[in-house]
């Protein structure tokens, strides 16, 4: 695969991860919640750590979470960059690199301007390029929104450790585009790890 294709499959991945993004900041209130089916919500939080909300303690655990997404993007960038000018690498460890840089970087977007660009969600419909916009740069939420409790409504008996009498939900994650890009890439580099790392 070429650059210009992998660098493409980035950009459109990146398109689609903010539009989504952008749209339910401009149109929903945080927590506010659409049933498309009984097994797919379009459910709008905000993220501001990593998965499943955890995060790095203390003041300045949001900044340092976002510094060092940015040490990470730029080396997923220069892998995928690697990659490609070795001429040698399959086009599943391509594809899947851009997966994950596409999917990375919408996140660090988040991070990194939405504090400055977007004014609060709690109670009210943001607006985009707010005059009192809610956090500072570097210090922006992660905005997820895709929802899908597969399996719900069965509680776990109370003698199951730290579950017990709660209600049980599959999949109980709440994510974005960016989320999904990342995981079909990890999926592909694990399911096809022969093909993506095959020797030369």
């Amino acid at each position: 695969m070429s650059l210009f294709k992998a660098y493409f499959l980035v950009i459109l991945i990146l398109l689609v991860d903010q539009f989504s993004k952008i749209y339910i900041k401009t149109n929903f209130i945080l927590g506010e919640e659409v049933h498309v089916f009984n097994w797919f919500q379009i459910h709008f939080i905000e993220n501001e750590g990593m998965a499943w909300g955890t995060k790095i303690p203390g003041e300045y655990g949001k900044l340092i979470l976002t510094v060092f997404r940015l040490f990470a993007v730029t080396g997923i960038g220069y892998w995928l960059w690697d990659a490609i000018e070795r001429k040698k690498s399959s086009n599943y460890l391509i594809v899947a690199i851009a997966l994950i840089l596409a999917g990375a970087f919408g996140n660090i977007i988040d991070s990194v301007f939405y504090g400055v660009i977007f004014d609060d969600s709690h109670q009210q419909v943001a607006t985009l390029f707010a005059e009192k916009p809610y956090g500072t740069w570097l210090n922006g939420q992660v905005v997820d929104m895709f929802y899908f409790p597969f399996i719900k409504d069965y509680p776990m008996p109370e003698w199951v450790p730290y579950f017990g009498g709660r209600e049980f939900i599959f999949f109980n994650a709440i994510f974005n585009v960016a989320d999904m890009a990342i995981s079909t890439g990890v999926g592909i580099l694990i399911v096809f790890n022969k093909k993506a790392f095959h020797k030369e």
